[in-house]
């Protein structure tokens, strides 16, 4: 792995973590799914229009269509929906925590369901991160955490593993960057329905919305999706996964930085145990890949 990959692959997991901070943000002024709705419509578009000036088509494959739609109602509508709800009620470090365990309950899915072995090392990696999420829980359960909010982020963080899942494979053969334009907008569409019908349109305007609200759209929702496609042509999906073993710390940084949200000693215990478990898995599938 080069030096220009390393950059661009902290530069992704920069970008992944700190969406979590510029929701919470978001969510304290305006709808969450509104909101959310709106990001998607924008970065679709926008995701949509330089894939065509790349010279990618909508002219997708059954296999990509499937995987569009799939990720579009899993991963954007209810992943990240849930989670712009649940973000009203608990901390922007706790939903990242549990956003960045995919990996490890990818992992888990794939060993149980698909009988794929994952090694010792594999193995051990799966163990070490439920004892790290085990240990945050068991902190922020002690310290009164919101229990819908926190079902919310579950049930969200099982919806993308299973888009993962069902989807695997299924977006090789090229127009990637229109893939995901696409799935944002089927993401906007649903959660537009959504906003429409339980939501009323009440925003407290000021300017640490409007630049949240365009940082996360831009940064997060489009900027990060282009640096891991030219990631993962780089160096492969499999090696590239590995840098989501720092979006656990990252995630809970920016979130003190920024929003000043407080860390306990075992809140810093559980993420350094859950990233040796995300690694540990993603060392286990790049060995199997070779």
């Amino acid at each position: 792995m080069d030096i220009r990959a390393i950059l661009m692959g902290l530069a992704f997991a920069v970008m992944w973590s700190s969406a979590f901070t510029s929701a919470r943000i978001i969510v304290a002024s305006a709808p969450p799914v509104s909101a959310l709705a709106l990001r998607f419509l924008i970065s679709g578009l926008l995701g949509v229009l330089i894939a065509w000036m790349l010279g990618q088509s909508w002219r997708l494959t059954p296999a990509q269509w499937r995987a569009t739609i799939i990720f579009g109602v899993c991963q954007n509508a209810l992943y990240l929906g849930l989670n712009f709800v649940a973000m009203q009620t608990i901390e922007a470090s706790l939903a990242a925590i549990i956003a960045s365990t995919m990996p490890l309950l990818v992992g888990l899915a794939s060993w149980i369901i698909f009988r794929e072995r994952i090694g010792i090392v594999g193995f051990s990696g799966l163990i070490a991160g439920i004892v790290g999420v085990a240990i945050i829980m068991g902190s922020r359960l002690q310290g009164g955490v919101d229990l819908y909010g926190l079902t919310l982020c579950v049930a969200g963080v099982i919806a993308l593993t299973f888009a993962t899942l069902a989807v695997r494979g299924a977006i090789s053969g090229g127009n990637f960057l229109m893939i995901v334009g696409l799935q944002m907008l089927v993401g906007s569409a649903v959660l537009g329905a959504v906003a429409a019908a339980t939501e009323t349109l009440v925003i407290s305007w000021s300017w640490q919305l409007v630049a949240a609200f365009a940082y996360t759209t831009l940064i997060p929702g489009l900027a990060a999706t282009l640096v891991w496609f030219q990631l993962v042509n780089r160096i492969g999906a499999i090696r590239a996964a590995t840098f989501h073993f720092l979006n656990p710390f990252l995630g809970v940084a920016i979130a003190a930085l920024i929003l000043s949200e407080s860390l306990g000693m075992w809140d810093l215990i559980g993420v350094l145990i859950v990233m040796a478990g995300i690694l540990a898995v993603q060392l286990s599938r790049q060995q199997r890949a070779r």
